[in-house]
């Protein structure tokens, strides 16, 4: 079924990072498949971005698409060459240098979500400026930021939130705007993190924006749209992790949200990385975001809950699944085992 899309109507803010496709994947010389996550998650949520692979002769992992050099890239339509893989550190080493530098000689932008900024490197910033190519750090925020207005917006928003960190908000986001765009529904999912811009080839990392923008930067993630038209707005951290509860609050503020989406872990007890604090109940979840997201929406609601059930049996997951959409009487679902429970989960997404 064709897809509405009201992206020629409605461009993407000139504040948002915009990536060019189709991609080049860079490997580097990845030998250890958790390495390169970014080129395997791109592999597997964007794969109609992706062209074909690159890598250094030390490399052992693939993404199975076909190795290309970016000369041979470039020639088949290539537009980018992603780094795809976060080494310890998050460096470029020196070993590297030779195949970006390749990269932009062909004409490709570098992108990267690296702790290492691309311009700093004298010799690749020298030789992009020559070729007039970007280079791009997705998780430096763009130029021009605003401050939030909380002026009401056009168009509906949903926002995934979280018990905790690190639980499935951009898998569930993702999940959730291809099964709506599956029904011929007009909706986008909207990147809020380096991966997911990635995936999405467009957006802000939220928690890389200077405080007073943050909200700012929430609002420009999703632009006016028309009134049918739904974005999916990636969450960050947790209203309850008590260091990342701040850039939740700026993306709930600025997302102004109709929907929200609860995602949660069955079976963690501690947020991560901080002893002493327990996982709240997804109950405590769903008052704290109604609460605050009604600052800027009154009308907010929870559409759902997302559990990552992972670590369970299929058996095991079916049960805790039905057991928290009746305890909560709201649809409960895991994204990716899918079915009918995802289904019902879409059904209020879309209502």
């Amino acid at each position: 079924m064709a897809v509405a899309t009201s992206a020629a109507i409605w461009p993407a803010a000139p504040a948002v990072h915009v990536l060019e496709a189709p991609y080049l994947l860079f490997l580097g010389d990845a030998v250890e498949p958790g390495f390169a996550k970014t080129a395997l998650g791109l592999r597997d949520w964007a794969g109609d971005k992706c062209l074909a692979e690159h890598a250094l002769p030390a490399a052992t992992v693939s993404t199975g698409l076909p190795r290309m050099s970016p000369a041979q890239a470039a020639a088949a339509g290539a537009r980018s060459l992603v780094i795809g893989v976060a080494n310890q550190g998050g460096v470029v080493p020196e070993s590297w240098l030779p195949a970006l530098l390749d990269a932009v000689a062909a004409g490709l932008d570098i992108v990267a979500g690296l702790h290492t900024r691309l311009a700093e490197i004298a010799p690749l910033r020298e030789a992009a400026a020559r070729a007039g190519v970007r280079l791009i750090d997705v998780r430096v925020p763009p130029a021009g930021l605003p401050i939030a207005s909380g002026a009401k917006r056009t168009g509906r928003r949903l926002l995934t939130v979280g018990t905790d960190c690190a639980l499935g908000k951009k898998y569930t986001a993702l999940a959730i705007a291809r099964g709506l765009q599956a029904r011929g529904m007009d909706a986008r999912f909207r990147a809020s993190g380096q991966t997911g811009i990635m995936i999405a080839g467009e957006g802000i990392a939220i928690d890389a924006v200077v405080a007073d923008f943050a909200t700012g930067a929430a609002e420009l993630l999703s632009p006016n749209a028309p009134a049918q038209h739904l974005d999916v707005i990636e969450g960050q951290g947790s209203l309850f992790h008590p260091a990342y509860a701040a850039v939740s609050l700026a993306l709930l503020h600025g997302s102004q949200p109709d929907l929200f989406v609860v995602c949660h872990q069955p079976g963690r007890s501690q947020i991560l990385g901080t002893p002493g604090y327990a996982v709240p109940p997804i109950e405590a979840v769903i008052a704290q975001t109604i609460a605050l997201g009604q600052l800027t929406n009154p009308a907010i609601r929870c559409a759902g809950i997302s559990l990552n059930t992972a670590g369970m049996g299929a058996d095991e997951a079916a049960e805790e699944i039905a057991r928290t959409s009746q305890r909560l009487g709201l649809p409960a679902a895991d994204p990716i085992r899918g079915g009918a429970a995802f289904q019902r989960l879409l059904d209020a997404c879309a209502a």
